[in-house]
Formats: structure tokens, sequence, C-alpha cells
């Protein structure tokens, strides 16, 4: 019964933001039909799909930072392949493919099990906790309240709270929690128990997930460019706005790859600041390139990895 209310709870999630994507596409569809891309905007949107695909290349590095830290080095270019050639599956039901597919591919490399499960589970977390410190970093965009020195005191006990609870100290029960409730979906049903445990506080991980957010933002804001004017001060707007839309389709259940959640709550947090038929046409915009950056970069390792063997 309790399967099948999860099962009935995600459908209601994604069902829910997919209508009202499509509600919002529906009331602007005059208006998103009226924008025309120029040369130099086509030349972005190419931009916007290399600085994605960059920030992807980027997290399969961290993911070697990660196993470094655990005490398992690896081949860099090797595993950052085997990232992207694995990137793709998260959009398959269920959202743990790509996590079962790394773990695999490195207890193929001779990483053990513990080793490898602690390395998928720890990157969505840094990743969540990036995309958090960034979306507190520039809160204040989204209240009226910005000069209120009270709402600077909460950010940096908001911050601290964040920091705080990527220690080990802290992380390790989730990450225990994180590895029971991914077992039970996992494909593989003869998994041995494991024991997961951090030792260190990830910093260099974590700066590195606050590098690939920055990078996913700064796609964004491109695309949003190609289509329309910026100025400088809408910057702060556009990174809090897109790290907090990207933290909820990687939190929220039953939406895989964020598909529908993230469109959904960047519309709801910029459609008052921007014109409605342009944020519903970047949003969609950028799911297409997001999706062609990640595939590109599935190609790319495929036929890189062909090379070596041909080659060899």
């Amino acid at each position: 019964m309790t399967k099948v209310m999860k099962q009935f709870l995600r459908w209601i999630i994604l069902g829910g933001t997919l209508f009202f994507v499509a509600k919002a596409l529906k009331d602007n569809w005059v208006g998103v039909t009226t924008l025309e891309i120029d040369a130099a905007g086509w030349a972005i949107l190419a931009i916007a799909t290399g600085v994605t695909l960059l920030a992807h290349t980027w997290a399969g590095w961290i993911w070697t930072w990660v196993l470094q830290d655990l005490n398992q080095p690896v081949p860099v270019v090797k595993f950052i392949q085997v990232y992207l050639k694995t990137n793709l599956a998260k959009y398959l039901p269920g959202n743990v493919w790509h996590y079962y597919g790394r773990i695999v591919a490195a207890k193929n490399a001779n990483v053990s099990t513990g080793a490898a499960t602690l390395s998928v589970l720890l990157e969505p977390l840094l990743m969540a906790a990036a995309a958090f410190i960034i979306f507190i970093l520039f809160s204040g965009q989204f209240t009226a309240y910005q000069s209120n020195g009270l709402i600077t005191i909460f950010q940096i006990a908001i911050l601290l709270l964040v920091l705080c609870a990527v220690h080990p100290n802290f992380l390790n029960p989730v990450i225990r929690f994180l590895y029971k409730l991914k077992n039970r979906k996992s494909p593989d049903k003869n998994q041995q128990k494991v024991n997961l445990r951090l030792e260190r506080y990830p910093l260099r991980p974590l700066l590195g997930e606050l590098g690939f957010l920055t990078l996913r933002s700064c796609g964004f804001i491109l695309t949003i460019l190609a289509i329309s004017p910026l100025s400088l001060n809408q910057i702060p707007l556009l990174l809090g706005a897109f790290s907090f839309a990207w933290l909820l389709g990687l939190v929220v259940p039953g939406a895989p790859g964020g598909l529908g959640v993230f469109e959904a709550t960047a519309i709801a947090l910029l459609q008052s600041r921007f014109p409605a038929a342009i944020v519903i046409s970047a949003i969609a915009l950028y799911r297409l390139i997001s999706i062609l950056a990640e595939t590109s970069g599935a190609a790319l390792a495929w036929l890189d990895e062909r090379r070596v063997k041909t080659s060899s």
C-alpha cells in the first residue's frame, strides 16, 4: 500500500507541475510565438550549449575528486566518460539508473563497493548544498526587505547551517538512510551491505559543485540573453532563481531529471520580474539545450572511448 501511495504521489507531482507549465504556455502562447531569435541569438544559444556541456564534464571531474577523497584513485578521463555516458539515464523512471551505472562502472574499475556507493550518494547531496548556498546568497533578490540587516544575519545563519550539514557527523546518517532507500530501488537485488562513512569534510568537492551550479546558471542566463537584453543587476536574481528551481528539480520525487518541477519553479519565480513569454521561451529552450548538451556529452565520450580502443 505504501509503495502504491508513493507512486501515486509521484504521478500527482509530475502531473501537477506539467499542468502548471502547460497552462502558463497556453496563456502566453501568442507572446511566445512572436519572439524571434536573430543570428547573434543563435550564436549565444550555441555558447550556452557549450557551457552546459562543460558543466557536466566538470561534474564528472568532481566525481573523481570524491573518489580520491575516499582513497580510491581512479583514471580521471575514463571516469568522466562514464559520468557523461550515464547522465541521460536520469530521465528514466525511478531516477536511479545513472547512479547504478556509475556504481557498476566503478566496481569494474576495482573501486570498493562502499566507496562506489558513497560517491554517488555524496554527489547529489553536495550539489543540493551548493544550490542552496547560491540561493541563500542571492535570496535578497526575492524579498522587499533587501536593505534590512536582519535578512543578512538570517542568510549567514542559514549558510552556516548548510555548511555544518555536510560535516561527516551530520552527513553520515543521511548517507546511510539514502543508501537504504536507493538499495530498495536498485536493479541489483543481491547487493551486500557495505560500510558507508565519510571520514573528512568534503570541502574540495563542495567548492567544485558550486562551480558546477555557476556554470549551469551561466548556461541559463545566456539562454535568456539570446532572446532578450539583460542588465547586470538582473544577474543575481537569475542566479538565485535558477539555483532554487534546479534544487527543487533535484530533490522533488516523481520528476526524472527535474522535468516539470524545474520549469514550474522557474516560471513562478521569474514571471513577475520578466515578461512571461520571455521566461517560458527561455525555460523551454534551456531544457532542449540541457538535453542536447547531455546527449552530446554521452556521444563524445563514447566516440573517444572507441578512438582509444581502435588506436591501442
